[in-house]
């Protein structure tokens, strides 16, 4: 599953990596969080977490301008998906991640499936690895999280659905609070050596796929199930990181630091299989 990510670019930077038409990221959205997002949606964000508001990107037509031209578009969106016909916006919590081999099938994203994908921009994700030989003071096994990212250098681009669910509460159509956007991340199996951390991965686009994916035009499931196959392995590295990122409340760049290996228990080398640290 993907469950944390970093998303540290601003809008500015975003608006010029996927050559986005149209900044949205400053109109009025509705929140599902009890209290402000913090740090503030449409910032940088070093553990963005299911239920907050993250830069999304995608393409579809200006609301109010039918007939004009699809446009690429930044919004932001709610981390969990909610569809149209859900009665209610509690179950997003549960859709955060949909899987890249069953996303077509299920009623829950199939629609969104074939006509509304995202591209969601991060530096890279977060997961946790169950040690094989180290416990907590608890005796459960340890867990160690990881950040992973492309070698290159590139942003991910994470494969995602989106969809709007309308609050029957709200009279006003035009009232941003009658409106709830959200998404989802679509996951794949690990590739080797990432499978030593968690057994899935997000589902990390290509450049020279984002136009396809983000076509709205574009509803054929063959073509879609295309995009969702496996791409090549060797696009990432992953490295140890503090334990504080399990935590949705810590936040800064600090928790992308690499921790020093006098600091592992028990942690399994994603490239070489090695165990590194003694399991206490």
């Amino acid at each position: 599953m993907c469950g944390r990510y970093a998303a540290t670019a601003n809008p500015d930077e975003l608006t010029l990596e996927f050559e986005v038409d149209d900044d949205r990221t400053s109109d009025p959205t509705r929140s599902i969080l009890a209290n402000p997002q913090s740090p503030p949606a449409g910032t940088p964000d070093h553990n963005m977490a299911p239920t907050k508001q993250a830069p999304v990107v995608l393409t579809r037509v200006p609301r109010g301008e039918e007939g004009a031209a699809p446009t690429r578009q930044l919004r932001l969106l709610t981390w969990g998906l909610v569809p149209a016909w859900a009665k209610d916006s509690k179950g997003g919590v549960r859709m955060i991640n949909a899987r890249a081999e069953t996303v077509l099938e299920k009623p829950a994203y199939a629609t969104a499936a074939a006509r509304r994908r995202c591209l969601v921009p991060a530096q890279g994700w977060y997961e946790w690895q169950v040690s094989p030989t180290a416990t907590d003071a608890k005796g459960k096994p340890l867990k160690q999280p990881f950040f992973t990212h492309r070698a290159d250098g590139e942003s991910c681009a994470f494969a995602g659905l989106y969809e709007f669910w309308r609050d029957p509460s709200v009279a006003d159509n035009d009232d941003p609070a009658a409106w709830l956007t959200t998404f989802t991340i679509i996951t794949s199996a690990a590739e080797p050596g990432l499978d030593r951390i968690h057994d899935r991965q997000p589902l990390v686009l290509d450049r020279a796929d984002w136009e396809q994916w983000l076509d709205p035009t574009l509803t054929d499931t063959g073509a879609v199930a295309a995009l969702l196959e496996p791409r090549r392995p060797g696009r990432f590295t992953a490295y140890p990181v503090s334990r504080a990122v399990s935590s949705n409340r810590s936040n800064g760049p600090q928790l992308l630091d690499p921790l020093p290996a006098s600091e592992l228990h028990g942690v399994v080398d994603p490239t070489t299989g090695e165990i590194i640290g003694s399991p206490s």
